[in-house]
């Protein structure tokens, strides 16, 4: 139901407010883009990074959001310089991601899986499996603080103009059983195609270990069939150029159809697309188009500090933009939560016994 066919539409406050109660679920959350600027200010201060464009908080999330704003997926890419500079040490790593994990849980998250890079903070002398276990360290602590509201897991992301994919990959499977859920490639998509990074896919396979990858937002349709059928990924990281195979009439293409047939999940994520290039603006966003059409969809935010947003924001821009009700978040929430890489009853009792009963509950 969209909130337009309700007459009793609530006013802005409440959908504001029931926006912020509704438990929700995120697959694409990038911790080196989402940490609290007072966070980065105070640990440059402590390792003595001078690089930063103002040691003022308020005044760096502006800058982060309007250095995004560009357009460009490559100049968006730039902002995390000042992020990974200060997440070098164990100590720092462990306090974002708790700081990570509270932030969400605030937000109404009680399911997130967070991805970065390992082989971007060995600057400080920590080696791959130390930076797994203080972040995941910091997970456990999160979970802690916000008294088991939030479950966390991690995706370990190979960078696509790097050679350590298959590194990666071996270092997700050793870890998988300490909170480490899957694997994911990402970096500049143009030049950088998922067929470069085979071996890990192949390990992973081999393995039985969850994989998703970055493709369709700044390549078309023709990186989201490599991802699909030449790497197996399980999961489509963004995805929005899945509409290069769709007519104008909504005839769905050999790739298209195959996507949505086999149910494999398109982590959307609207205002990162927005400043990447690969929307114009909400209202003219694919995901309803896509919704609409029996894809499944999950909503994300990609990059809360990046793109100064949060999930609720995101839920706030498709009401605006579509009109969308609890009904249609309560979907989206569902489809997170089916293609999580978690076992099947951990899902089950998240879906059962916190989504379902909490949006019955609005």
């Amino acid at each position: 139901m969209h909130l337009s066919d309700n007459p009793a539409t609530p006013a802005a406050a409440t959908v504001s407010e029931w926006i912020r109660r509704a438990p929700k679920a995120v697959l694409h959350d990038h911790l080196d883009g989402g940490l609290r600027p007072a966070t980065i200010v105070e640990l440059a201060r402590a390792c003595g990074y001078t690089a930063l464009p103002t040691e003022d908080p308020a005044a760096l999330a502006v800058w982060f959001r309007d250095a995004a704003d560009s357009g460009s997926l490559e100049r968006y890419l730039e902002t995390f310089a000042h992020t990974c500079a200060v997440m070098q040490t164990r100590e720092a790593l462990t306090r974002i991601a708790a700081e990570c994990a509270e932030d969400l849980a605030a937000d109404g998250v009680v399911y997130a899986e967070i991805r970065y890079a390992p082989e971007q903070h060995l600057e400080g002398g920590l080696t791959l499996d130390e930076v797994v276990e203080a972040v995941n360290d910091g997970f456990r602590e999160g979970e802690r603080r916000t008294g088991g509201r939030i479950t966390v897991r991690t995706l370990l992301t190979g960078m696509r103009h790097t050679d350590r994919s298959l590194e990666i990959a071996e270092l997700t499977v050793a870890h998988r059983d300490n909170g480490v859920a899957g694997f994911d490639i990402a970096g500049g998509e143009i030049g950088n195609p998922p067929a470069r990074h085979l071996p890990a896919f192949q390990h992973l396979k081999r393995e039985n270990c969850h994989f998703t990858i970055h493709a369709g937002e700044a390549v078309g349709a023709e990186s989201i069939h490599e991802a699909v059928q030449v790497c197996g990924t399980e999961r489509i990281g963004h995805g929005v150029r899945i509409t290069d195979d769709i007519a104008e009439d909504g005839t769905l293409g050999r790739l298209a159809s195959y996507v949505r047939d086999n149910r494999i999940a398109l982590e959307v994520c609207p205002t990162s697309n927005l400043q990447t290039g690969a929307a114009k603006d909400y209202a003219s966003h694919p995901i309803d188009e896509l919704r609409r059409l029996g894809f499944r969809i999950t909503l994300n935010t990609d990059n809360r500090l990046v793109s100064g947003t949060t999930m609720s924001e995101e839920f706030q821009h498709m009401v605006d933009a579509f009109g969308y009700g609890p009904e249609v978040f309560e979907e989206f929430t569902v489809a997170a939560l089916d293609a999580a890489f978690l076992p099947l009853p951990e899902r089950q009792r998240l879906i059962d016994e916190i989504v379902r009963p909490g949006y019955a509950a609005l």
